[in-house]
């Protein structure tokens, strides 16, 4: 793919190279050859994460006990505040690394031809038009043409996602970031940074990124709780001073109310939650890197899959030889390991040695003369004394091999033939010959050459279809091989190249892209379409992958997964990190995925029922019966006692949903709005148990509240847990029970000795628990009968 540019001097020019003055022109004009990255300063991303609804409410909370004098909550607050940032600023530094590991990639140096010399220069330098030198081991340093030479066989895996070396030659255009597998050649700079195949991935990774259905969810959450909030302090205040009450008395319990109230810690508790669950996940094998991922994997329903290194081992196997004029398999091997040459890298060397491993002829073979693969003539050749006699053999490219053996018609139409099955079913060909002494030389057969799936590459696509994922298959390899490896993993066959599917006029749709079982021959801006498409339909997408080319859609898709061994910059732009080899922990990953937004779903109506319940009942008992139901202290009393079990839901037992979940927060706000109307309803029936019929003192109905409010508001944690019954499995996790029922007795014992409350005795304790518990019933069953009409209404 060559780019739109001048390919600098004319042909005359070119044994010259570029002047001095020419280059330092064009460097000018064009840029340094490097990734250009837009950055933000850390102090505004910093300072963006005071920015917000909620942010705003904390730091109102914040001056509002400064102007009372409350100096220790206002220095909570502010630590609250500062340890949120820090949290964020924390785990979002690892999105601006994609970028920076995409530029280590790069070549540091090039051979470049300049006024007529060879000279090593800073691969940044390089401009359009200048000649370089290729040789094994290089990095091609910028986006080229080749000129003159042997040819190459180049590794661009990384870049395309092909799983073989692919073999170029004069003229061809080769990618910034390859690697030179064989060959040496000169070539002219077409495109350079930013306008190199490479730097246009980079900028893709730049841009990539969807904003995190997590966020969204606690955004949603604290506007319910502030919105609600301001608008009952507001009538407490207007009340207060209409009644003629004293302003600071009034302004001081409208602010302890209003820390009670809004969500301060919400943020917080939802990351440790999530902090646990990602230290679970690590256990499994993968690391995250992203806490809100975890919540975006429990909801994908997508899965968009590279193909080699990802489903595949990203190594050669050779298959089953198909005899043309050999008498065995193990001849057709022994011959083309003759003619590998045994302490090389070269892939196709080392399966074929691999294949023959353990046969003795191959150690005492005597090898007179070798020649290495030649990238022109695409044939390896060896001369070899075994068993008495002196063997010719030649192995490489079918066409080059039928030459060099002069086969017959027959011979090349069994080839041709046997070629034409190997290419329908994804394999690559290689032909070996062999000439013994002065005889004619015979074609032996054909090895084919193929990326084999991962052992557990087809489990893993069966258990995520099970959890209600789709599997989808997307790589820059041959549909030919994509089909072969998709059909073994269950995947399907029904497969499109890239040319065909975004090279029409008419735009992709998520519906087009769920028809098909995969996308062939695909580049980085057509996995990102795909994943962006899917994410405009409302999917939530993930993706795997492990090379340059997935970074941007791992970066944009809702839940990027790089895969054991990937790349730099495919682990940096990931928020999932695969530490063991294949997918399968993918599918506990999604389970665990679940069961943490359970987690997280159960403090969410939790916390939202007990601010209606608090709230509401305070507002209108003061607005009703002009009574203030608790003091100041049992509102900072109760917020206490409160924070130490809903941090232990993190650690609950949950069953994890069969199916992808969505934060549905129809769902979430009408529940947890029953159950806080529900605790109004029984708070107003103790309040008036109390006054009217055990005529009790206010300052102990006060005590009443305070107690009732606490075990009432505790025993909803384990209504919230679960759909079903609060005696359903899985029970209550023991870390959850004990400081749940810990901080219960703590406040009973509070309320009957009188620690900062009227004291009440036992027996007004035992009654107000007793109390509490008959309602944990009502509720229980209540609870049941709204998720059922949510159920029968389509809701999960």
């Amino acid at each position: 793919m060559l780019n739109d540019v001048n390919l600098g001097p004319d042909p005359e020019q070119r044994d010259s190279g570029l002047s001095s003055e020419d280059a330092a022109t064009l460097l000018k004009e064009q840029g340094a050859n490097e990734i250009i990255e837009q950055r933000e300063s850390p102090l505004q991303k910093i300072a963006s994460y005071f920015w917000g609804p909620i942010p705003w409410m904390i730091e109102a909370a914040a001056v509002l006990s400064a102007l009372a004098r409350d100096w220790p909550d206002f220095f909570i607050i502010l630590t609250m505040l500062a340890v949120n940032a820090g949290v964020a600023f924390w785990q979002e530094r690892k999105a601006d690394n994609a970028v920076e590991l995409l530029k280590k990639k790069l070549a540091t140096r090039a051979r470049v031809l300049r006024e007529g010399r060879w000279q090593d220069l800073p691969a940044r330098e390089l401009v359009s038009g200048d000649i370089i030198h290729l040789k094994l081991g290089d990095v091609v340093p910028a986006d080229v043409e080749l000129l003159k030479g042997s040819g190459l066989s180049i590794d661009q895996s990384a870049l395309t996602g092909e799983s073989l070396p692919v073999e170029k030659k004069a003229t061809d255009s080769a990618y910034s970031g390859s690697i030179v597998r064989l060959g040496e050649m000169t070539a002219v700079v077409t495109a350079t940074g930013m306008k190199t195949y490479f730097g246009q991935t980079a900028a893709l990774v730049e841009r990539a990124g969807a904003p995190s259905h997590f966020q969204q969810a606690v955004l949603k959450i604290g506007n319910a709780l502030i919105i609600a909030t301001l608008i009952l302090v507001a009538i407490i205040l207007v009340y207060g001073w209409w009644r003629g009450d004293p302003l600071l008395e009034t302004v001081q319990f409208a602010l302890i109310l209003t820390i009670a109230a809004i969500p301060v810690a919400l943020p917080a508790v939802l990351s440790v939650t999530l902090a646990v669950g990602a230290t679970t996940l690590s256990r499994l094998g993968a690391i995250v890197s992203h806490l809100a991922a975890i919540e975006e994997l429990a909801g994908i329903d997508v899965l968009c899959s590279d193909k080699t290194g990802t489903l595949t081992q990203n190594r050669l196997v050779v298959g089953a030889p198909a005899l043309i004029e050999a008498q065995d398999s193990e001849q057709v091997l022994l011959a083309a390991a003759l003619a590998c040459e045994r302490q090389s890298n070269d892939p196709i060397d080392r399966s074929i040695l691999a294949a023959l491993e353990g046969v003795d002829n191959l150690a005492s073979a005597q090898i007179d003369k070798f020649i290495p693969f030649d990238p022109v003539s695409k044939i390896a050749e060896v001369e070899v004394r075994l068993d008495g006699s002196a063997r010719y053999i030649a192995k490489g490219a079918p066409q080059s091999i039928l030459a060099w053996a002069n086969a017959s018609s027959a011979t090349q139409a069994a080839v041709e033939t046997q070629i034409e099955t190997f290419a329908t079913d994804g394999y690559r060909a290689l032909a070996v010959a062999e000439r013994i002494g002065d005889q004619p030389a015979e074609v032996l057969g054909l090895l084919p050459l193929y990326d084999p799936p991962r052992e557990d590459s087809a489990a893993t696509v069966a258990a995520l279809s099970k959890q209600g994922v789709a599997v989808k298959m997307v790589t820059g390899d041959h549909i030919a091989i994509a089909r072969q490896i998709a059909e073994q993993l269950n995947i399907g066959r029904n497969f499109v190249t890239a040319d065909k599917a975004f090279g029409t006029t008419d735009k992709m749709t998520a519906s087009d892209i769920l028809e098909r079982d995969g996308y062939a021959q695909v580049f980085p801006e057509h996995k990102f379409e795909i994943v962006a498409t899917l994410q405009a339909s409302d999917h939530l997408v993930g993706m795997t992958g492990d090379g340059v080319n997935d970074a941007p859609a791992l970066r944009q898709a809702d839940v990027g997964i790089a895969v054991s061994g990937a790349t730099d910059a495919a682990r940096a732009a990931a928020d999932l990190v695969l530490t063991e080899p294949g997918l399968g922990v993918i599918q506990h990953a999604v389970e665990e995925a679940r069961r943490i937004f359970e987690r997280m779903t159960a403090y969410a109506i939790f916390r939202i029922s007990e601010t209606v319940r608090v709230l509401l009942f305070m507002t209108l008992s003061i607005l009703v019966f002009d009574f203030y139901p608790v003091t100041a202290a049992m509102i900072v009393l109760l917020a206490l006692l409160n924070d130490f079990p809903i941090m232990m839901i993190a650690y609950d037992n949950a069953r994890p949903a069969p199916r992808p979940v969505r934060w549905d927060m129809r769902r979430v706000l009408i529940l947890s709005s029953v159950l806080g109307s529900l605790g109004v309803i029984s708070s107003f029936g103790m309040f008036w148990i109390a006054e009217s019929i055990w005529e009790l003192p206010r300052p102990t109905i006060q005590t009443l509240i305070f107690l009732k409010l606490l075990v009432a508001g505790h025993l909803t944690i384990y209504l919230t847990r679960n759909d079903g019954h609060f005696w359903d499995r899985p029970l209550p996790s023991l870390k959850l029970f004990i400081t749940t029922e810990f901080t219960q007795v703590a406040g009973t014992f509070a309320a009957v000795y009188g620690w900062f409350v009227e004291p009440i005795g036992w027996s007004l304790a035992l009654l107000v628990w007793g109390y509490a518990l008959v309602w944990f019933v009502i509720n229980n069953m209540l609870k049941r009968l709204v998720i059922d009409h949510l159920m029968g209404n389509g809701d999960r």
